[in-house]
C-alpha cells in the first residue's frame, strides 16, 4: 500500500522495533515524524532514519507533553515507546509506568484531537504466567500485581483499558497489539533478552546462562515480520487486540543449543535459578492476525544468523 501523502507519529523511534516499523513506512513514502527520550533507544537508528527526506525527529519525553507540531495533520499515532526488556524492569521502572500511562494518554490526546488512527503496542506480558496454551487474545492473564514484572505488564494492561476508554468515551479509531518475543538487528546487545544474551555468549565462547531447567518455552518473531504484523492490523484490523508474532514454539535449552549450532561455537550451557514469575510456556494464537493476511516469512535459522551478524559488526 502507497502510504505518500499520510502523516505518521512513532513514538519511541529510536528503539529497535519502532525504528524498524518508522523504515517500513518510510519506504512506503509516508511521512514519519520520530519521537524518543532516548532512555534505551540508540542515536544510531535516528541516523538511519535520518537519511530519508520524509523522516523528522524531536528528542522529547511524551509524559512530560508533546512538541508543538504546528498545522500538521496527523493520520497515524503509533504508541511504541515503552522500554521492555527484563534489565529494564529493574532499572527504570517508574519510567515504564509512567510511559505507558501519562504518555500513552498524551498521545491519546493528540489522535483525538487529530481525528488520526490510534495504535497502542502492548504485550504478550499481559497474560502474565499463563495458565492456557497456546494464549488467545479473550484470555485475560494470570498476572502478578505486585512481583517484579509488575512495571510493566500491569502498565501495558493499563495502557490497554486507556485505549478502549478513549475509543467508548470519544471514539478514537484505535487499536491494540500484544508483542511476543521478538530479536533481530537493531537489538540492544545488553538488552537482557534470551537471544541477544545467547547470541553474545556464543559469539564469545562464554558459557550459554539458561534459567531454570531450560524447560521454559518462548516463540521468537523476527523483526521485520513484526512490523509487517503491524502494518496489517493498523490497516485492516479491528479496535479488539492482536496477538503479534511467530507461533513456532522453542525451549530455552533448545534456543540456546541451536543458536551454538548455528554459530559454530565452543560455549557450554550452565544453568542457573529461574527469576520470580518468569512465564514458563509462551506461544500466541495468531489466527485473528492471519485472518488479515498476515504469515511469518524468516524463519528461526535466518533470524539468528542476521541478528549473529548484527551483533558481530556491532562490536566493531
Amino acid at each position: 500500500m502507497d502510504h505518500k501523502g499520510k502523516n505518521f507519529l512513532i513514538a519511541g523511534a529510536a528503539g529497535f522495533v519502532p525504528s524498524t516499523v518508522a523504515q517500513l513506512y518510510l519506504d512506503k513514502g509516508a511521512t514519519v515524524y520520530g519521537l524518543d527520550n532516548f532512555i534505551t533507544g540508540s542515536k544510531s537508528n535516528i541516523e538511519l532514519l535520518s537519511k530519508y527526506e520524509n523522516f523528522h525527529f524531536t528528542e522529547c519525553d511524551i509524559t512530560h507533553g508533546l512538541p508543538d507540531f504546528g498545522d500538521i495533520k496527523f493520520h497515524y499515532i503509533l504508541s511504541l515507546a515503552s522500554p521492555a526488556s527484563p534489565i529494564d524492569f529493574k532499572v527504570i521502572p517508574l519510567e515504564i509506568m509512567t510511559v505507558n500511562s501519562i504518555g500513552t494518554q498524551n498521545l491519546l490526546e493528540l489522535a483525538k484531537d487529530h481525528g488520526a488512527r490510534f495504535l497502542e503496542a502492548s504485550t504478550s506480558e499481559v497474560y502474565g504466567d499463563p495458565e492456557i496454551h497456546p494464549q488467545t487474545e479473550d484470555y485475560v492473564g494470570h498476572v502478578n500485581p505486585i512481583g517484579p514484572r509488575s512495571c510493566y505488564d500491569e502498565a501495558k494492561r493499563y495502557a490497554e483499558a486507556l485505549t478502549m476508554t478513549y475509543r467508548r468515551k470519544y471514539n478514537v479509531d484505535t487499536k491494540i497489539i500484544r508483542i511476543f518475543n521478538t530479536y533481530g538487528p537493531r537489538m540492544r546487545p545488553d538488552d537482557g533478552r534470551v537471544i541477544p544474551n545467547f547470541i553474545n555468549q556464543a559469539l564469545e565462547g562464554r558459557d550459554i546462562t539458561v534459567y531454570g531447567d531450560g524447560s521454559q518455552t518462548r516463540s521468537f518473531c523476527y523483526v521485520t515480520d513484526l512490523a509487517n504484523a503491524i502494518d496489517h492490523v493498523l490497516m485492516l484490523g479491528d479496535h479488539m487486540p492482536y496477538n503479534i508474532g511467530n507461533p513456532d514454539e522453542y525451549s530455552i535449552k533448545e534456543t540456546g543449543e541451536l543458536i551454538v549450532d548455528a554459530l559454530d561455537s565452543s560455549s557450554k550451557l550452565t544453568y542457573q535459578e529461574l527469576p520470580k514469575d518468569d512465564p514458563k510456556r509462551r506461544r500466541p494464537d495468531i489466527n485473528r492476525v492471519m485472518k488479515l493476511g498476515y504469515l511469518p516469512k524468516v524463519t528461526f535459522a535466518e533470524g539468528i544468523e542476521r541478528t549473529a551478524k548484527f551483533f558481530r559488526e556491532y562490536k566493531k
